[in-house]
């Protein structure tokens, strides 16, 4: 089976008053002390000193992934309790936040390059990794995925409320992300000389500094044998996560099988990709999608249902099928992150308390 690997970016927020606190150098000081020197670390510095980032192992099994992100998710809110701040999964801060870009000459390029929009980034996305066999066949899956990562958007949502206010959105970190000027979603690219080379005429062209910077939904990883989706908000609940690598591994793999089968991807213009985009955002699972094949409205549930149908083959063929089955009628009925902040934004009319419970979820 093909190994996945997770990425997710935490926010570190004050356990009183659950506003964002500038502490990564102090979290990763104490991960730095507890881990093994030959390893590479599993805890990242981020754009801004309020978050922290970290990668799992390449998996091939489901249960011993949701494993590991349970474990780290761990380690990350022991490391930022000792640094006198707690770890919430959450895409957004509910509550206002003053930026604090970190340092380095990379992260200074970007303030100065990009003004108010880095300043603005704040937000925490869950980024999938799937092995691949070769470019060719990696460029082939981006090019068969791409109406489909919209609903892995809506699966994940979680970040309704934006510097104290309700957004109207499920997933605002979306917006936010989108103003970056190398994101979204991409035209088809057919051979994989095509994608290098568009990547290459993108990073010429100045605006951005280098391939990494190149911010598509889906991706070649510039460091791994991997395809890299890019979509999801960071999940609230680990279990959320893993049903995003599961689906994630699964669209991978059936779309590996149809190029291989001679089969087309679906053509359709980056302008209905980005209505659906839009839409998930939105939405969430709350109520209408755009159907990845049709591009018409859709209730999400039957879209949902259809992604599975769609992916049916592969996950059967990896164990996984009950699993995503279960985990997304589990979602569709208890809701997902937007939802979860949601109710409790509505019971207690607090902010600070949406902020306390996620955090106590981001461990559950």
């Amino acid at each position: 089976m093909r190994t996945v690997g997770v990425e997710e970016e935490l926010l570190l927020v004050d356990p009183e008053s659950g506003e964002p606190q500038a502490l990564s150098a102090a979290v990763l000081a104490r991960a730095a002390r507890c881990e093994q020197a030959e390893q590479e670390p599993v805890f990242q510095k981020e754009l801004h000193n309020q978050m922290v980032e970290f990668a799992t192992h390449p998996q091939s099994r489901m249960g011993e992934l949701a494993e590991e992100l349970v474990r780290i998710r761990g380690e990350a809110a022991r490391h930022a309790k000792e640094a006198g701040c707690a770890v919430a999964a959450l895409a957004t801060s509910p509550l206002a936040v003053r930026p604090s870009v970190s340092i380095g000459r990379r992260y200074r390029w970007m303030a100065d390059q990009f003004g108010i929009a880095t300043r603005e980034q704040i937000v925490c996305g869950c980024h999938v990794h799937v092995a691949v066999d070769s470019d060719e066949e990696g460029v082939a899956v981006l090019d068969r995925i791409r109406p489909w990562l919209p609903v892995l958007m809506a699966l994940s949502a979680n970040s309704p409320f934006w510097q104290g206010r309700e957004t109207g959105y499920s997933s605002y970190r979306r917006r936010v992300w989108l103003r970056w000027p190398s994101a979204g979603p991409t035209e088809l690219f057919g051979p994989a000389d095509n994608y290098h080379r568009r990547v290459a005429d993108m990073v010429a062209t100045g605006t951005i500094l280098d391939e990494a910077m190149v911010y598509f939904d889906a991706r070649l990883s510039a460091r791994y044998p991997t395809v890299e989706v890019r979509v999801a908000d960071v999940c609230l609940h680990a279990d959320t996560a893993v049903l995003v690598a599961i689906l994630v591994r699964g669209l991978v793999e059936t779309a590996a099988r149809a190029w291989a089968a001679g089969q087309e991807p679906v053509d359709h213009s980056i302008s209905l990709l980005r209505l659906a985009d839009w839409q998930a955002a939105r939405s969430g699972l709350t109520g209408h999608l755009v159907h990845p094949l049709t591009m018409r409205h859709a209730s999400a549930e039957s879209v949902v249902r259809d992604l599975l149908e769609h992916v049916g083959d592969a996950l059967a063929d990896s164990g996984d099928l009950e699993r995503a089955r279960a985990s997304c009628a589990a979602l569709l009925r208890d809701g997902n992150g937007s939802q979860v902040q949601r109710e409790v934004w509505e019971r207690t009319g607090s902010l600070r308390e949406v902020v306390s419970s996620c955090v106590r979820h981001t461990q559950a």
